[in-house]
């Protein structure tokens, strides 16, 4: 947390915290959304200015109910998500980074949802990769130590009831290193729950 937003906590405590005027999209793009855009149910629009959006990514956590806002000066600013708390791009020169612009490293768990969604958790970040790059991380998947086809893929995705897995499926990521990951089944909305994480704060 920046020096100056301690501060304007431990001089103003008690400023009223703010609800859906703040979000982050599913390709981790940082979105005001304003009296009309929470009435109509709109996205809201992009944040671009550089300052703004790295004073928010340095000032981004969450509290004891698993709402994630961005505490700005005294006031807590209460984020929708449309995925999860953070996003995961992937970077030629650095592997993978999450949305703040920090490496993601030390990642436990890779989940693949049954709508092709692939989830990376590392401790208690857990992070959506950016649906453009996934075509290339796909490419990555093998099965049973072997490239991945579709029927694989479709039949693992998809499996038999009552009939074992025919294999196991992994894929190969960069983050601070190169290692072949195991996949799982995950639903993102599962996911969120188990960590206790939430997509839509409401003020207590």
């Amino acid at each position: 947390m920046d020096e100056i937003v301690q501060a304007a906590l431990d001089k103003w405590p008690n400023v009223p915290h703010c609800y859906g005027w703040l979000a982050l999209d599913a390709r981790g793009v940082w979105r005001m959304r304003d009296e009309r855009c929470q009435a109509l149910n709109l996205p809201g629009d992009k944040i671009r200015n550089a300052t703004l959006l790295g004073f928010i990514n340095r000032n981004y956590q969450h509290d004891e109910q698993g709402r994630w806002y961005f505490q700005n000066g005294p006031q807590r600013v209460y984020v929708d998500l449309e995925a999860t708390p953070h996003i995961a791009r992937s970077s030629p020169d650095l592997g993978l980074l999450l949305h703040t612009g920090t490496a993601m490293s030390g990642i436990s768990e890779v989940f693949l949802s049954r709508d092709g969604q692939l989830i990376l958790r590392a401790g208690q970040i857990l992070a959506l990769l950016d649906d453009r790059d996934l075509a290339n991380c796909l490419e990555n998947l093998r099965f049973n130590g072997k490239p991945a086809n579709d029927e694989e893929l479709i039949a693992w995705l998809e499996p038999t009831p009552g009939v074992a897995d025919a294999g196991s499926l992994s894929v190969i990521l960069t983050s601070t290193e190169t290692r072949e990951y195991p996949v799982r089944h995950g639903e993102l909305s599962q996911l969120m729950h188990d960590l206790g994480y939430v997509q839509i704060p409401k003020a207590d």
